[in-house]
């Protein structure tokens, strides 16, 4: 049988997934509520897929579990189950390592499909994500996920959110020199200047709550 992780902080939400997969035949052997749980159960139960949520309330998101659970475990096989679904972000949980993206108002029947393919190392797509994603690739890609590097995605979510350079440079330990520099040449790869226009652009892309 296969052994899943459930994690989001909806207990009514988890808890029906739960019963839902239970009745396909697959067990759900713990269910957390926040991204440092999931890393700790994941650690104790080991279990074959780790079913993620990107939105928790608090500052680590289900990317960043999914990163420290790859970093430490990589072969960990992840699906991301949100309703977030913002093209960018669907792209970053493959591009991280994921082996599915499922959105949550899927028939449960869809996500233990995901579920029993990412236990054998494929990559899962609902047909609605697989033409998203193809139509994605013809179109390009203007994204900040896509644009900016890791540190400059970094500062981008911070100056989204309305801090200012002082602000951030406090924040992750950075000179203000470094961040005034980095901030304008974002601003410049973007060709946006205004905060509301930075700030709208980080919500369309589910890098920071509306």
């Amino acid at each position: 049988m296969t052994r899943v992780l459930l994690a989001d902080d909806h207990p009514i939400v988890m808890t029906g997934f739960a019963m839902s997969l239970k009745a396909l035949g697959i067990e759900v052997v713990g269910q957390a509520r926040t991204p440092e749980e999931a890393i700790t159960m994941a650690e104790q139960f080991q279990p074959d897929v780790v079913v993620l949520d990107i939105r928790f309330g608090t500052e680590l998101t289900g990317l960043d579990a999914a990163k420290a659970l790859l970093a430490r475990w990589p072969q960990t096989r992840i699906v991301f189950l949100s309703q977030f679904d913002q093209d960018s972000l669907i792209k970053e949980t493959y591009r991280l390592g994921a082996k599915a993206f499922v959105t949550k108002d899927c028939d449960p029947a869809e996500l233990a499909a995901a579920v029993r393919s990412a236990q054998e190392g494929k990559l899962y797509f609902m047909p609605q994500i697989a033409e998203r994603l193809a139509n994605l690739s013809v179109r390009g890609d203007d994204s900040p996920q896509s644009l900016l590097d890791e540190r400059a995605l970094a500062i981008f979510r911070l100056m989204a959110e309305g801090l200012t350079n002082a602000e951030i440079a406090e924040k992750l330990d950075l000179s203000t020199k470094t961040i005034s520099n980095t901030s304008q040449s974002i601003k410049e790869k973007l060709g946006l200047h205004r905060q509301a226009d930075l700030t709208r652009l980080a919500v369309k892309h589910g890098l920071i709550e509306p």
